[in-house]
């Protein structure tokens, strides 16, 4: 299965233009796809239902979008629907069915001074031939190590309690008409999560996420943790750039995955010739 992480900046490119035709089109081989800065009937972007519109794209029926902005429409140009809201957030894109779907809004600190925004895990549910896993999209906060801390450690205690929460219908009886619409599906144990995590990998958030450094062999991944698929395909932890920080090119974005799922990676790169965003989509080929 190959899989693809993307912030599109809400469709604008290095040249300055909004093409989501451009981002599909780097996107295409994708079996599963992660996107961050995905909008809702944005001026800046044309008005367009930016969801709808990449599902369309892509030629991917199964899709799940979770706003971490949501905010009344004012009236404007452009043909929004009565009642549609202008969103801003993750969406996740398959090729198969995706078989449920949670939103979870991260912590936030207000501003008086630099923009914050509410920022969430997008989660869902997929089949796979090796069976079902947890994926998720992410995006961190660019504000702060200090404003990036606490989402780390609620991102890593929404997996943790994924199986002891259970799907979002969970139980050993039900009534018919339950059953008959949506018959509960076990919370799978393991988990893709990616995305733009706005964080290095020398960072004390990065070391959260995978564990820490030990001078007797390297990094402490536990076994009911995670591993940075990146570094499970051979690749040096420094090495990678997806973005800039302040003008200096960072690896920012990322493919964390289930301990269990490490042997399953079979390739990650970077595509360093994307032109739709300020980010560059990142690829992972797992057998799955």
């Amino acid at each position: 299965m190959l899989l693809a992480s993307y912030n599109i900046q809400f469709g604008r490119g290095r040249d300055g233009q909004f093409d989501l035709a451009r981002i599909a089109g780097e996107l295409a081989a994708a079996d599963l796809i992660a996107l961050q800065e995905v909008e809702r009937y944005w001026q800046r972007s044309g008005m367009v239902d930016q969801p709808a519109e990449l599902a369309r794209l892509l030629h991917m029926p199964h899709w799940v979008y979770g706003p971490g902005v949501d905010l009344h429409l004012q009236a404007a140009p452009g043909g929004a629907a009565a009642g549609a809201r202008r969103q801003f957030g993750n969406m996740l894109l398959a090729r198969t069915p995706l078989l449920f779907a949670r939103n979870h809004l991260l912590p936030k600190f207000a501003s008086t001074g630099p923009l914050s925004l509410q920022r969430c895990a997008l989660e869902a549910a997929v089949m796979t031939a090796a069976g079902a896993i947890r994926v998720y999209s992410v995006h961190l906060t660019h504000l702060s190590a200090q404003t990036r801390a606490p989402q780390v450690q609620r991102l890593l205690q929404i997996h943790r309690d994924a199986c002891l929460e259970g799907s979002p219908i969970a139980c050993g009886a039900m009534s018919q008409e339950w059953v008959d619409e949506a018959l509960p599906l076990p919370m799978p144990r393991d988990a893709v999560i990616m995305g733009d995590f706005n964080m290095e990998p020398d960072s004390a958030e990065y070391a959260a996420m995978v564990g820490p450094i030990s001078p007797y062999g390297g990094r402490l991944n536990n076994p009911e943790g995670l591993v940075d698929t990146w570094v499970s395909n051979g690749h040096r932890e420094g090495d990678g750039v997806t973005a800039t920080v302040h003008g200096r090119p960072a690896r920012l974005d990322y493919c964390f995955a289930s301990t269990a799922l490490a042997a399953r990676v079979l390739a990650a790169r970077i595509d360093a010739d994307a032109q739709g965003s300020d980010h560059q989509p990142i690829w992972v080929e797992m057998e799955l």
